[in-house]
């Protein structure tokens, strides 16, 4: 056979090539596969003086345009198809079947997800359940504690404590306990009852007390008075120096300073909580006035000292 003859057999053989997907399926019983061998594989009387060729592959790309404009399609439905098949749900992650295969569990999609129930609110206390906590927490606080602060520490409304405070004072009143709550400096507290003064005194200071100077007294009436006020303003009231008398009063914790004056830039003082503590009032409004207190010519010696 000749080489022009090689070729258009060739040729032939890749335009007679069926893709294997386009081809039908065998029947049941499958054929004799031994006389297509020998078809294709023995030579022909014509090439026996040739020498052995080596069989012929049948090359890949030998499939007409035709062919592959068919196979193309399919090709792209079965990506598109498998491409949707991997897809993940809204809401759920992507885990791939060679993960599964792997033994890598699937995540737990977000809507299955458990949620961390919030935090209940604490329940609600009978009356005579709040009735006692306040009443064991005023035993104990050092200085006057607030509705507020008593409802946070209590987890209950703050409008619900304030009318249990005024129902407990007046139930100390009734029975005449030597004891008595009050509301003072902004807060409430336990207080002895000024009728019981005398014993008290005797029992905790055993006759020694350490009182405050008549300097002292003076000036943190002025103070309590004329707040917010300089030392010099103070001085000019009083007629004296008060600058050591001051510094008692911020040592004992009764006067502090809040700032300084515009003008001159001189400190200005005020009276403390503690102050409002030790007198037994809630503000400074609640102080007495002066005017029951002051001398008939006070605008006589007033004028006289100008």
């Amino acid at each position: 056979m000749s080489d022009e003859d090689r070729r258009d057999s060739l040729a032939d053989q890749a335009a007679a090539w069926v893709p294997p997907w386009e081809r039908p399926r065998p029947p049941a019983a499958e054929p004799d596969t031994a006389d297509v061998t020998s078809d294709v594989t023995a030579p022909s009387p014509a090439t026996d003086d040739l020498p052995a060729q080596p069989p012929v592959q049948e090359p890949e790309s030998a499939a007409l345009p035709a062919d592959l404009d068919r196979a193309e399609p399919d090709r792209a439905e079965s990506d598109r198809a498998e491409s949707d098949r991997s897809e993940p749900e809204p809401g759920e992650p992507f885990v791939g079947e060679s993960s599964e295969a792997a033994g890598v569990p699937r995540r737990q999609s977000a809507g299955r997800r458990r949620v961390t129930a919030a935090s209940e609110p604490a329940p609600e206390l009978s009356d005579t359940e709040l009735r006692g906590a306040l009443e064991a927490i005023l035993l104990v606080v050092d200085e006057p504690v607030s509705e507020l602060v008593l409802a946070q520490v209590l987890e209950q409304p703050a409008e619900r404590v304030g009318p249990v405070l005024d129902e407990i004072a007046a139930g100390y009143t009734t029975a005449g306990h030597g004891f008595e709550l009050r509301r003072a400096a902004g807060g409430w507290r336990l207080y002895t009852r000024p009728e019981y003064a005398t014993y008290v005194e005797r029992f905790v200071l055993d006759g020694q007390s350490v009182r405050l100077t008549q300097a002292a007294l003076e000036t943190l009436a002025v103070v309590a008075y004329k707040q917010p006020v300089t030392r010099s303003r103070i001085s000019a009231i009083r007629g004296v120096n008060c600058d050591g008398v001051i510094r008692t009063l911020v040592t004992r914790g009764l006067v502090e300073e809040c700032g300084t004056e515009t003008d001159s830039g001189a400190f200005l003082y005020r009276t403390t909580t503690l102050f409002l503590e030790k007198l037994g009032l809630n503000t400074v409004d609640e102080l007495p006035p002066l005017a029951p207190f002051l001398p008939d010519d006070v605008e006589e010696l007033a004028d006289a000292t100008r």
